[in-house]
């Protein structure tokens, strides 16, 4: 049976209006104006909502509770996975570059994303270790069906992950890199530590909270991602990787759970993924990759930390031979497992 896929596939046609009109002629793809609406979006919802937060210091408690709610539900994951797409493929053209730095360094430090840590962790270090042993963010070691390994996984990149990044770039001799990731985490942190001083419930609720738990949702989406890894091939994208179909999810953060593709095609435009897997479907089967329907990465982490191997498994895509329940939850267990490293 053809498989359907109702994942976003592109952008449907409509009548240019003034803002189209003033930003196609700056982006390098027209299909990318989403980004440039979510922006505008957060600009004028998000920065004048945290700035209420600073300058009426006596709001009801409340208000910082909706602030978050707002902030966390219905912006961060397009927030994050607009951050993730423009640091594969620039926005703005060459001539405006300087705009580039909109949205790792205005609207990122709203939603805790340190200015050029998560390029340089994501698309300089994380793409060309590909999850193996030299990848800092490696889940090769984990069981990754254990919650207690997830916590020290996280509790590592909590306390010694920026560090660990700054001494990766170090020895390859890559300073300009760390000079950067340095230079990010400065300017946060002195920008976080004075407005404390401003009004701490504010800078709490806009600045540090959002920090803390943005570094939890990337390494659970992380650990989703490359949790199921083949232990004859870790180091096949096919064997480490997974995709994720036919899920909100997909239509909310731009076709992210396409991990495979994206690894494959790191340049791979994102309304182009659904395509690129159907093309592919093969492939896939052949390397037995793991493929999920309905499903986004934190549910699955959440799955697994619960041990809830009879859903992963009704929502397992079968791309090749039929197999039973019981045969895919042993398959999936298998992919689990921890190396000796």
């Amino acid at each position: 049976m053809e498989l359907i896929l109702t994942d976003p596939i592109g952008l449907q046609k409509k009548k240019v209006n003034l803002i189209d009109q003033l930003f196609l002629p700056l982006i390098n793809d027209k299909r990318d104006m989403a980004f440039i609406y979510l922006s505008l979006k957060i600009t004028f919802i998000i920065i004048p909502a945290a700035v209420l937060l600073f300058i009426l210091p006596d709001l009801y408690w409340a208000w910082y509770v909706g602030y978050l709610l707002v902030l966390l539900i219905v912006f961060l994951g397009p927030y994050v996975l607009m951050l993730h797409n423009v640091c594969h493929r620039k926005l703005f053209k060459k001539k405006y570059g300087v705009f580039n730095r909109y949205v790792p360094w205005v609207l990122g430090i709203f939603f805790g994303q340190t200015p050029e840590t998560y390029f340089h962790h994501h698309v300089t270090m994380h793409h060309p270790e590909n999850n193996e042993p030299e990848d800092l963010s490696s889940t090769m070691k984990f069981r990754r069906d254990s919650i207690r390994a997830f916590i020290i996984y996280l509790g590592s990149f909590y306390f010694t992950g920026v560090l660990n990044l700054i001494l990766y770039f170090k020895n390859k001799s890559r300073n300009k890199y760390a000079f950067r990731i340095m230079m990010g985490e400065t300017f946060f942190t002195l920008m976080a530590m004075g407005l404390c001083f401003v009004n701490f419930k504010a800078t709490l609720t806009v600045f540090i909270l959002p920090l803390v738990f943005i570094r939890f949702a990337m390494m659970a989406g992380n650990w989703a991602q490359h949790a199921f890894i083949d232990a004859d091939r870790p180091g096949s994208i096919y064997g480490n990787s997974i995709t994720c179909i036919n899920t909100i999810y997909n239509k909310k953060c731009f076709n992210d759970g396409y991990h495979i593709g994206h690894h494959l095609k790191p340049y791979m435009h994102w309304t182009e993924m659904p395509a690129n897997f159907k093309e592919n479907i093969s492939t896939y089967s052949l390397n037995k990759a793991v493929v999920f329907k309905k499903l986004d990465y934190f549910q699955i982490w959440f799955l697994l930390m619960t041990k809830n191997y009879k859903t992963l498994a009704a929502n397992y895509v079968q791309l090749g031979e039929e197999q039973t329940s019981t045969e895919i939850i042993s398959f999936l267990k298998s992919r689990t497992r921890k190396f000796d490293l």
